[in-house]
């Protein structure tokens, strides 16, 4: 009995220390699962009870005292007879006559009056102010002339002589083309309003005046020139010759420096005028039928968005130009160019009304949204107080409203009145 005691108390001692081992493997395989498990999945440090999506991003909801502070008014979408619009690239170009070379009227030493700065391109200066000297034959130095240069004088006032009888003639046939191009104008005109007439004739005898008066202020500017020349044989003195700007304008370019010996004839510097300029804009022949080119046509920069006040230019009739290789034929309008805000050789983009109009998906230009990145928006009423953020796409802006290529269907509720105080509610600018 006592061996049979002592069996069992070893079979229980081993019985325990075997579920001791089991309990205590167990334990750590569930401590390394739950590990396993907490690296696995990480807890979040934060959660979102209403998630956020693209359908309800661009809404907004307003209390009816905010529809009516706000004073929003909406208009539905509607298809509109519109006019069509065609854009091209542009040039800004200097008209006929607007730049002026002036050149020195005879041989002489440049010199500057007293106090006067050395001329700088791109200063403006105006009409007969007086920008050079010009000292013939002799340097500033010497007033006393010797038998050699009385001998040259003599030729020198010779050349004078021929160069004011030149001038003159000059002027006068200037005169002359200025009133018979105004003859062919008034007939031209006559016979428009009897019916008989084409406005094409009108415009060329336009174009033919324009060219003859500038062909005449040019003339009156030589012979002002040649005229202020003053030598004085009998003293045996010259006189410096003050060389006067012919018009008023931008020095485009100085080819002279004090002190520099000229020949008659060289160009010292050139004028440009740029109080009105031209935009010539390549066309391409197969397009010219569909165009209506007796308008306006709306100028902008390249890429720049549409805008309710586009710059209208007028067309000018001008010489025409084409472009063989390139199929096109050059149109001219006229640009006013105050403060000097366009400069010569300026890209730009232009668009021309095109013949007759189209039905279009439009809506007033007060109801488009642009963001700080120029995407274009429209507020879409779609309850009593709640309004969508919409994405559209401008073609173009004519007489306030603008065409779309793409937005709402027909019918939708568009805002038109406090658009930018619904964009300041939804991004929180405003109150």
């Amino acid at each position: 009995m006592r061996r049979d005691a002592s069996e069992y108390d070893c079979l229980s001692h081993r019985l325990a220390v075997a579920v001791c081992f089991i309990g205590f493997t167990w334990c750590a395989g569930c401590a390394k699962s739950s590990d396993d498990k907490a690296k696995a999945s990480p807890v979040a440090p934060s959660k979102t009870t209403y998630p956020v999506t693209e359908a309800t991003l661009n809404t907004i909801e307003l209390t009816e005292d905010a529809v009516r502070r706000l004073g929003i008014e909406t208009q539905p979408m509607a298809d509109r007879s519109m006019p069509r619009f065609r854009t091209y690239g542009a040039e800004v170009v200097l008209p006929a006559g607007a730049s002026v070379i002036v050149s020195a009227p005879l041989s002489g030493t440049l010199t500057l009056q007293n106090g006067q700065a050395m001329l700088i391109p791109g200063q403006r200066i105006e009409k007969d102010s007086p920008v050079l000297q010009l000292l013939p034959m002799l340097s500033p130095e010497r007033d006393v002339l010797t038998p050699a240069e009385r001998i040259r004088f003599a030729e020198a006032k010779n050349t004078i002589a021929q160069s004011q009888n030149d001038a003159a003639a000059q002027v006068q046939q200037s005169q002359v083309q200025v009133e018979a191009a105004q003859i062919a104008l008034d007939r031209a005109e006559r016979l428009l309003k009897d019916k008989s007439g084409t406005i094409r004739t009108v415009d060329e005898a336009t174009a033919q005046l324009k060219l003859a008066e500038a062909a005449l202020d040019a003339a009156k500017a030589r012979k002002a020139i040649v005229d202020g020349i003053k030598l004085d044989a009998e003293a045996g003195t010259l006189q410096s010759i003050p060389i006067v700007a012919p018009m008023s304008g931008i020095l485009r370019s100085v080819q002279v420096q004090p002190g520099q010996i000229m020949a008659a004839g060289t160009a010292m510097f050139e004028i440009m005028n740029d109080a009105t300029l031209w935009v010539r804009v390549p066309v391409y022949v197969g397009d010219l039928d569909r165009l209506d080119l007796s308008g306006s046509a709306q100028l902008s920069a390249p890429g720049e968005r549409q805008s309710s006040h586009p710059v209208n230019v007028k067309p000018v009739t001008v010489p025409p130009t084409a472009q063989v290789l390139a199929s096109t034929v050059d149109v001219y309008y006229e640009l006013p160019n105050d403060g000097s805000k366009f400069q010569p050789g300026r890209r730009l983009s232009a668009q021309i009304r095109m013949k007759g109009e189209a039905t279009t998906l439009a809506v007033p230009w007060s109801a488009v949204y642009l963001d700080i990145y120029g995407n274009q928006w429209v507020y879409e009423k779609t309850g009593d107080r709640t309004f969508v953020r919409r994405r559209v796409e401008v073609a173009f802006v004519a007489d306030g409203w603008a065409a779309l290529n793409h937005g709402p269907s027909v019918g939708a509720s568009v805002v038109t009145a406090a658009v930018a105080e619904l964009a300041g509610t939804e991004f929180g600018f405003a109150k």
